[in-house]
């Protein structure tokens, strides 16, 4: 079988994403920004999708992380299950979903829109089955639950 190839946006992506995990958000903001210049909205709908999460997570303003969480969801409806396996994903698209979806609930939480807030944990909610019970399953699965939490002290949902 031949060797994998690096993905050099990929490595990009995963230097942007170290930064902002070490707190460095301007600098992983910067990282970020000069791929999308490279990419830009009609670039490989997994770079963007890889790219624009990560991008969400190191905005200081929510409207501007909304902006980047939307986009990622848009591209991630593009990406084919073999294009993820060529880019070394092993679970298909379908995973990415929940997480899409707790960030963009989240987002919509503290924003004050609950009612697209819940609509986006529901959403999020139904595509845990496509979750591995790993740290990474784990992990959203907790957010989802912690964002219903979240969204239930805030008061019933409209009839």
């Amino acid at each position: 079988m031949p060797e994998a190839v690096p993905d050099p946006v990929m490595a990009e992506i995963g230097r942007g994403m170290e930064l902002g995990q070490r707190g460095e958000r301007d600098a992983a903001r910067q990282v970020f920004a000069g791929v999308w210049d490279r990419l830009g909205a009609d670039g490989d709908p997994f770079h963007i999708c890889a790219l624009a999460h990560s991008m969400a997570d190191v905005q200081d303003e929510p409207r501007e992380e909304l902006v980047w969480d939307l986009r990622a969801l848009e591209a991630a409806d593009l990406v084919s299950d073999e294009r993820a396996r060529r880019a070394g994903v092993a679970s298909p698209v379908a995973a990415f979903y929940p997480s899409l979806h707790l960030n963009l609930g989240d987002v919509y939480r503290r924003l004050g829109e609950l009612d697209l807030a819940r609509e986006h944990l529901a959403r999020g909610l139904d595509a845990v089955g496509t979750l591995g019970d790993d740290g990474y399953g784990q992990l959203i699965k907790g957010g989802l639950d912690r964002l219903a939490g979240r969204l239930a002290a805030s008061g019933p949902s409209p009839a």
